[in-house]
């Protein structure tokens, strides 16, 4: 039988019902974000209810719904636990080393988004979707701006090699386009990691060190 739970008038569905404040509640919490993440890679949202979730993480649903009022909140948590997850990986990854050149943190930038969408293709794809149909537009993005000031960060290093760029608009620029291919390569049978890594790498280096002199040389490039 399933387990119903009234939502309380004037609660935020998407917030969960109670803040874990002990190591074991927050174990619990993360078992059971887990089982809803096994659950969207393997067999997709026609599978995932709250039931199921509790099934597969070994929790009662009655223990899931302590922290969860419903799918929403489950779902919103998940997007925000995976968008966390993936700050911290762009920050570890634009920590600058001693003596590196600029261009090694736009490769761990680039490993960053491929490892993020291709280790778990169908619940990044799934999440993505998910992001932007709940209500999270202010989450959302301050997590675009702080990714893009990264970006500005590590672009800021390359100096005199990219003073040709404003770096705002090609911080922008990147993200999109690597989206675009990450994205695409994602909803392959097959994804191939290793190529999309280095198409990558051709498609944002040879954006970043594009000569700017050279499309004045070349009248073709400016026809319309």
């Amino acid at each position: 039988m399933a387990y119903s739970h009234p939502e309380g008038r004037g609660r935020d569905p998407l917030s969960p019902r109670k803040r874990p404040r002990q190591k074991r509640s927050s174990a619990t919490v993360e078992v059971i974000l887990d089982g809803a993440a096994r659950i969207l890679e393997r067999e997709g949202l026609e599978r995932f209810n709250t039931n199921a979730v509790a099934a597969v993480a070994g929790v009662s649903v009655g223990s899931l719904y302590q922290y969860f009022p419903g799918k929403d909140a489950l779902m919103a948590a998940l997007v925000r636990r995976d968008a966390g997850r993936f700050s911290a990986e762009v920050a570890a990854a634009v920590v600058e080393r001693p003596g590196e050149d600029w261009r090694a943190a736009v490769s761990r930038l680039i490993a960053v988004a491929v490892g993020h969408q291709l280790d778990f293709p169908n619940l990044a794809r799934i999440l993505d979707f998910e992001e932007a149909r709940l209500p999270l537009d202010d989450e959302t993005e301050a997590a675009e701006r702080s990714i893009l000031s990264a970006i500005v960060g590590v672009l800021r290093r390359g100096g005199g090699a990219l003073a040709h760029l404003d770096l705002s608009q090609a911080a922008a620029d990147l993200l999109r386009l690597t989206r675009a291919l990450v994205d695409a390569e994602g909803r392959e049978r097959a994804p191939d990691r290793e190529s999309l890594s280095r198409r990558l790498e051709r498609a944002v280096f040879g954006y970043l060190t594009w000569d700017a002199g050279a499309e004045s040389a070349c009248p073709n490039l400016n026809a319309t």
